[in-house]
């Protein structure tokens, strides 16, 4: 899976749960966007999604801050299921 199919991954479920579009480097959770239960909802979904299994312990709020972040974050941690 590559970097940019993640990233569109991540772009649709955060999208289609803000219920509208943002940019690839628009703060998320500093701008008080989405909140942590709001990121844990979208890790669900981002795991759903790419059919892989985000290891939680390491990740903070500012890893999910923009989309891009959070395409790398999900890169970093996750595991094919």
């Amino acid at each position: 899976m590559t970097h940019d199919e993640i990233l569109q991954a991540v772009r649709e479920v955060v999208t289609a749960s803000l219920r509208r579009p943002v940019s690839d480097t628009q703060a998320l959770v500093s701008s008080g966007l989405i909140d942590s239960l709001m990121i844990l909802r979208l890790i669900s979904e981002i795991e759903k999604k790419l059919n892989v299994r985000i290891q939680t312990a390491t990740i903070q709020p500012d890893d999910f801050d923009t989309l891009e972040l959070a395409a790398e974050t999900v890169e970093r941690t996750a595991a094919v299921e």
